[in-house]
């Protein structure tokens, strides 16, 4: 028995004038959207503006900043060579050449045999005499080997006269012949 009933199917009872289920009704008109405000709008447009006005602002800035390193570099570089040039004039001008030759054009000899003078007690050591008016050495340089750091550079007695014996005049007509020097990269010629 317990075989027939587990296979027989089961009735529903007959539905009576109640529902007990989910009912159905009208679905009521949807609510009409609402139109963004504009204030939104324009505050999302003002924000873009001005985000690409600050990248365009920054832009130009790092350019600007650019174009000043390279004049400041560009300076720096010819300070140093100034400083360079400077300091191969001052080499030049406390060389012992330099200064025998202006001391020699002051009126100063050079003995071939000096005399030095002892501080502890005072003593001439070398010949005590006094030097010839004739220097035994060519303080100024003619046979000796050019300097060519003063060779240019007048003596002190003479601003006409250089160490080599030219004339300041002649060499700066010997300078107006030589080309110009390349601060700006190599000449281009002129072609109109």
């Amino acid at each position: 028995m317990s075989t027939a009933t587990s296979t027989s199917p089961r009735v529903r009872p007959a539905p009576t004038g109640e529902r007990h289920g989910p009912q159905l009704h009208a679905v009521a008109q949807p609510a009409a959207r609402r139109r963004p405000k504009l204030v939104y709008g324009v505050v999302a447009v003002a924000g873009a503006v001005a985000i690409l006005v600050a990248q365009m602002v920054l832009s130009i800035m790092t350019t600007e900043g650019s174009y000043e390193l390279s004049r400041l570099t560009s300076q720096q570089r010819q300070l140093t060579w100034q400083k360079q040039i400077l300091y191969d004039d001052v080499a030049g001008l406390s060389s012992p050449q330099n200064l025998a030759a202006n001391a020699t054009a002051l009126g100063m000899v050079i003995d071939q045999s000096p005399s030095y003078l002892r501080l502890s007690d005072a003593k001439i050591l070398g010949k005590s005499e006094a030097a010839a008016s004739k220097s035994t050495v060519d303080a100024l340089g003619r046979s000796q080997v050019p300097n060519a750091l003063i060779a240019k550079h007048p003596l002190v007695t003479d601003p006409a006269k250089t160490i080599s014996g030219a004339s300041t005049s002649s060499t700066s007509a010997v300078d107006a012949a030589t080309p110009p020097a390349l601060n700006e990269g190599l000449p281009v010629p002129q072609t109109h």
